[in-house]
């Protein structure tokens, strides 16, 4: 990638981060009656629902106390991430320790589900924020939270099971993926044995059982042994955009223990995603993929959603930088445009979060409960200072 072109995407990266997509959620997300953030936004950012979603509750504090810690100490984001920290302290931990999906405005709980996604968001968001505010409280709670999540992904029948394991027993991509993120994200705040570990632990079941380079893909489902089920639709479910977040993952990982080898594989899994992910008759990145190309059941296999291309942007530069190889410049081409090209509204900001196929607006909403100040945010994050 040339000089020019790189200043030229730094500068693109700072102005869509600082004065469009962080300025939409702090004008329309904070809830400064009752603490936390509004994550249900209407197009121009107008609440549409009040119910707030835990794990954006996480997310929230860990943007904006990760753009306090590594961009700019701005007061407006100390005091954003407090409000979502402190929303979270109170609120959303249950008797158990474990956490709720779902509250109401004032955080009444609503729904808990078995996943710990929501722990795990919860833990970097508050560890961040100890870090911009300096609370000890925070970072507790942060490491409490942490060593919660490592208790549960270790003793998983501590958890109710999905699928009958009398019948069927069967691990998923997502536990060792979210895993290696919070472990890497506690690593680079603080020295602790126990964090090296975690992310080992799930690099390796990355690596060793989900990828699979006989078949040129990472397979979201496994049978508890590793072994493949492509008899089945689950396993032969490719996501793309988990894939490719997998994979820029493992190469901060790959950096990090200065092993080349991870770093190689990591890129064989951008590319190989890349390849069956995209959509040769309209671009983007599909949803969902069978492998096998049998019929999707899953209806929005088909639908472009924002995260899978913030996630391949960023792991293209980050590729590129590692490798200096020209297929990672030239996909990133190919996805920038379509991505900035689709998604961006320069009238109210922000990036609408669901498409159809074609292209087209499905859905104009800029935030609900899967949708919050996360994938788009870090991505220009983390490729601004890449790029810097």
């Amino acid at each position: 990638m040339e000089p020019a072109r790189r200043q030229e995407l730094r500068k693109l990266y700072y102005h869509t981060l600082v004065n469009d997509v962080v300025p939409f959620w702090l004008r329309h997300s904070l809830d400064r009656e009752h603490g936390g953030y509004l994550n249900c936004l209407d197009r121009d950012g107008s609440v549409y629902d009040t119910d707030k979603a835990v794990w954006l509750q996480g997310r929230g504090a860990w943007l904006f106390s990760t753009l306090y810690n590594t961009l700019e100490p701005r007061p407006e984001w100390l005091d954003a991430a407090r409000l979502g920290y402190e929303f979270l302290a109170r609120h959303c931990y249950d008797a158990d320790g474990r956490m709720f999906f779902l509250v109401t405005r004032d955080g009444r709980p609503l729904i808990k589900r078995r996943y710990f996604f929501s722990e795990c968001f919860a833990a970097i968001g508050c560890a961040q924020y100890a870090k911009a505010s300096g609370d000890d409280e925070a970072w507790q709670l942060a490491q409490k939270t942490f060593r919660l999540v490592v208790g549960l992904a270790r003793n998983p029948d501590r958890l109710t099971p999905k699928v009958n394991p009398a019948t069927r027993r069967t691990i998923s991509h997502a536990i060792p993926m979210i895993l290696l993120a919070t472990a890497q994200e506690f690593r680079a705040l603080a020295s602790d044995p126990l964090y090296d570990e975690v992310a080992a632990e799930a690099a390796e079941q990355i690596l060793t059982r989900f990828i699979r380079p006989e078949k040129r893909a990472l397979f979201e489902n496994l049978n508890h042994d590793g072994a493949l089920m492509l008899d089945t639709v689950d396993g032969r479910l490719i996501t793309p955009g988990h894939a490719i977040e997998s994979a820029w993952f493992l190469m901060h990982e790959g950096r990090y223990r200065r092993d080349n080898s991870i770093i190689q594989r990591a890129l064989d899994v951008l590319r190989w995603s890349l390849e069956l992910g995209w959509d040769q008759d309209y671009g983007g990145l599909l949803y969902f993929v069978d492998y096998e190309g049998k019929p999707p059941t899953r209806l929005e296999w088909d639908q472009k959603l924002w995260w899978p291309h913030t996630e391949a942007l960023y792991a293209l530069l980050l590729a590129h930088e590692l490798s200096g190889e020209a297929w990672c410049a030239a996909w990133y081409e190919r996805v920038h445009e379509w991505s900035f090209g689709h998604f961006a509204d320069p009238e109210y900001g922000e990036w609408y979060g669901y498409l159809h196929r074609d292209g087209s607006l499905l859905t104009p909403l800029k935030g609900g409960v899967w949708k919050g100040p996360f994938h788009l945010p870090r991505a220009l994050l983390y490729g601004y200072k890449l790029l810097e």
